[in-house]
């Protein structure tokens, strides 16, 4: 009997070892990730405000850290401090100490989370100009129902929350400021939708399997950072520009900067449409379509990445242009400092320069390619504890 025992319980162990083997992630035959012993760096951003201990009773500090395009955005750097305490939500009416509550005031706020939460919105939600979402010191989740639209405002800073399994939301009314509420027709499933608006920063977030887009910035909006993000599980990763129509979208101007774009993403890391995308010192663990792609003639200058090709022999180039005509050859796609791996490898085209032409404010220096897996080790929503250093 006590052999008959261990004959069984070998062959669960078997079992179970097989099935864990199964469904494990896939990984290359040749890990190129960074260590744990791998000597950290601290970006430009982080080391503005990471290194103080007093970072929660100075939090709007962190309106002063942001680089490139977005540097402008101050959020409710000088308003009050709003804390959300309920993780309820009323489209319509919203109650006192809700983050939607918060979100559509006319007056500047800056909003903090007084525990962790996980809010499932009931639709989307209509940020106001002049807020920023700060979930440090908390665990704080937008997820399972429409997610975040910032439509035709100004100054938002979204800091340190996760966004994830996002739905479309569905036709009805919702409230945009305490005076207005109108009828919307149902929001796509996009974790963050920029549509029309300008002076925004999207950093430390974690974005993951939305219906729609993980972030799309559209129709016309400009003065864009996104960094120190978390992308992961998602096909359609990061929309710059509307369609190859709106030709407005030739002001936009986005920063794309320290995120790291993780496993099982298919495509657009970004895609860029018209406007002017810096995509720089982004980690890049495999991709299944392209990693940087576009159409009607963006400008796009790749700096100091670290680009990760996944195994397949057919798709390790990071670029796509997404047209039949030869003219593609004369669209500024440049690539500077760069680190490619495993194959991969980018085909630039354009003539003249490529620079950002930053003014002095947002202007930051890109880091060869080699030390980017150390500057975005700790991409996504970070652990503060109060009174330590985050």
């Amino acid at each position: 009997m006590a052999s008959l025992a261990l004959v069984l319980a070998l062959l669960c162990l078997g079992v179970s070892t097989l099935q864990a083997e199964y469904y494990a992630p896939y990984t290359p035959k040749k890990s190129y990730a960074p260590t744990s012993t791998t000597k950290k760096t601290m970006n430009v951003i982080d080391s503005c405000w990471r290194v103080k201990s007093n970072w929660a009773k100075n939090r709007q500090a962190l309106a002063d850290c942001a680089v490139g395009y977005g540097k402008a955005a101050i959020g409710g750097k000088n308003g009050a401090i709003y804390v959300v305490t309920n993780p309820s939500d009323d489209p319509v009416n919203p109650k006192p100490g809700t983050l939607r509550y918060g979100v559509i005031q006319t007056k500047p706020l800056w909003i903090i989370f007084s525990k962790d939460m996980v809010i499932t919105l009931k639709n989307e939600l209509m940020m106001n100009s002049y807020k920023t979402i700060d979930g440090r010191g908390a665990k704080v989740e937008i997820a399972y129902g429409p997610c975040i639209t910032i439509q035709r405002v100004s100054h938002v800073i979204i800091h340190g929350i996760s966004i994830h399994d996002c739905k479309p939301g569905k036709k009805g009314i919702v409230r945009d400021s305490p005076v207005h509420a109108g009828h919307r027709n149902g929001a796509d499933g996009d974790g963050i939708d920029i549509f029309a608006s300008s002076n925004i920063w999207i950093d430390h977030c974690y974005l993951a399997r939305c219906t729609d887009g993980l972030i799309d910035v559209i129709h016309a909006s400009t003065g864009v950072t996104i960094s120190n993000n978390y992308f992961t599980q998602h096909d359609k990763v990061m929309l710059l520009g509307h369609n190859d129509e709106y030709t407005a979208d030739r002001i936009m101007k986005v920063t794309v900067v320290f995120n790291h774009f993780g496993r099982e993403l298919v495509q657009r890391m970004p895609r860029v449409r018209y406007g002017y995308a810096h995509v720089a010192n982004n980690y890049y663990d495999q991709w299944l379509m392209y990693a940087i792609g576009g159409s009607a003639n963006p400008t796009i200058f790749s700096e100091g990445n670290y680009f990760i090709a996944p195994d397949k022999a057919y798709n390790k180039e990071v670029t796509k242009r997404e047209t039949q005509e030869e003219g593609w050859k004369s669209w500024k796609w440049r690539s500077s400092k760069d680190v490619f791996l495993n194959g991969a490898y980018f085909i630039p085209s354009g003539y003249g320069s490529i620079a950002p032409k930053y003014t002095r404010e947002q202007s930051f220096i890109v880091a060869q390619g080699s030390l980017t897996p150390s500057l975005t080790s700790n991409a996504g929503p970070l652990q503060c504890v109060v009174n330590e250093p985050c």
